[in-house]
């Protein structure tokens, strides 16, 4: 943990809550609509739709691979640099991703850029700041306060998305929001820690490399990767690839961005929710009964006849059950590992996430294109959330034991 001094200055927990939870909002509102922007593109610019759904699974694992350098320099130099820098990273990519005109270039901007942005302006990075200055007692409650936040992004930004697609074009309308991704900049200045405003970053009782041999050697960090590998497959898919999937089956495109919007807005009940459970219950049995309960909504989504309510319910079930895994997952790593470097250990958990939503978008997509259904990857996506709810249940929750370590210089 941080050697801080005690009584040392921390932010209010209403600062780091509100300007957190509008950073989420914001950044995860954006990225939660970029699926209403497939049929759009490709048919504009005479790609299949495997070549967008590569765009975003290279998003995703970038965000992944990304998210643990961000975490990485976020617990040494502070969260306000880190968003800074992204939140430009984030404009660019987007005004790339209006303008691109190769593949390639789709790539790399919706890709690469994007997905970095994304590593810095997120979970991983806000979770850190939340861990450092919200006790124990309260944290698993406020990091579901701020995934909550990402929820309501998503039900607030994706009919925004849609309304701005239908009134301006879709290039139009991503030039639009990259302009409005950079009101990340002034947000940040609310989560300027004191503890980073000097330029000697805060001691602490392990080095970067201590903590993480630590962790890949505890069996219950490899669990909780395994299970956010399993989020990141089925979530990334239904939401990229149900609008498809929804207008392939004859349902207009208004229903896709209910859906969505439906998604959003019980996420933001079952994230708080989970987010409150976690102070009272077992963090596994949260985890285990989430996983398992989308599995059950997959398989009767699909048994059910197709229709404008059945996908309604599907994603209302489902928007409880959505981002409702960040707050346990996360406020478990905190719980056994401390906050010293929650920001990198949140990454690389968060890399398995991506890994996993890299599959589920990028399978989506190659899956489509040689079957013309998206059949078998619904199917993986169940069997998937019956494993992640298998692998949770032996996840042990209490604080590692350490033996005092020697650390040379402050990692």
């Amino acid at each position: 943990m941080i050697t801080a001094t005690p009584g040392a200055p921390r932010l209010s927990a209403t600062q780091v809550l509100l300007c957190g939870a509008l950073i989420v909002t914001l950044s995860m509102g954006i990225r939660h609509g970029f699926g209403l922007w497939l049929q759009p593109i490709t048919q504009a610019q005479g790609w299949t739709r495997e070549t967008f759904a590569f765009a975003l699974a290279v998003q995703n694992l970038a965000w992944g691979v990304f998210g643990i350098f961000a975490g990485m320099a976020a617990d040494r130099f502070g969260a306000f640099r880190v968003l800074l820098v992204c939140a430009g990273l984030y404009a660019l990519g987007l005004a790339g991703m209006a303008l691109s005109t190769s593949t390639l270039g789709f790539a790399l901007t919706t890709g690469v850029l994007i997905g970095a942005a994304q590593a810095g302006t997120t979970y991983a990075v806000i979770y850190g700041v939340i861990g450092r200055n919200i006790p124990a007692e309260r944290r698993s409650w406020a990091m579901g306060v701020a995934a909550a936040a990402g929820s309501f992004g998503q039900f607030l930004m994706v009919p925004v998305e849609g309304w701005l697609i239908e009134g301006l074009g879709w290039q139009n309308a991503l030039l639009v929001l990259a302009v409005a991704v950079l009101l990340i900049a002034p947000l940040a200045m609310g989560l300027r820690e004191p503890g980073f405003s000097g330029s000697a970053p805060a001691r602490r009782e392990q080095t970067i490399g201590q903590a993480l041999r630590e962790a890949f050697q505890y069996r219950s960090f490899q669990l909780l990767m395994a299970g956010y590998f399993v989020c990141g497959f089925q979530v990334v898919f239904i939401g990229v690839h149900m609008p498809s999937y929804l207008k392939d089956n004859g349902l207009s495109p208004q229903v896709a961005s209910y859906a969505l919007a439906l998604i959003g807005l019980f996420n933001v009940i079952g994230t708080y929710a989970a987010g409150v459970l976690g102070q009272r219950m077992a963090k596994r049995h949260i985890l285990a009964f989430i996983y398992l309960a989308r599995a059950v909504a997959i398989a009767l989504f699909l048994w059910a006849p197709l229709t404008p309510m059945s996908v309604y319910v599907f994603s209302s079930v489902m928007g409880l059950l959505w981002l409702s895994t960040i707050p346990p997952t996360n406020a478990t790593v905190a719980q056994i590992f401390g906050v010293a470097h929650l920001s990198m250990l949140g990454g690389f958990v968060f890399f398995s996430h991506q890994i996993g939503s890299f599959l589920g978008v990028w399978l989506g997509g190659y899956l489509y294109d040689r079957t013309g259904s998206y059949d078998i990857v619904w199917y993986i996506a169940i069997a998937l959330g019956v494993f992640a709810a298998i692998v949770n249940l032996p996840v042990r929750e209490a604080p590692i034991m350490r033996a005092p370590q020697r650390v040379g210089a402050p990692a």
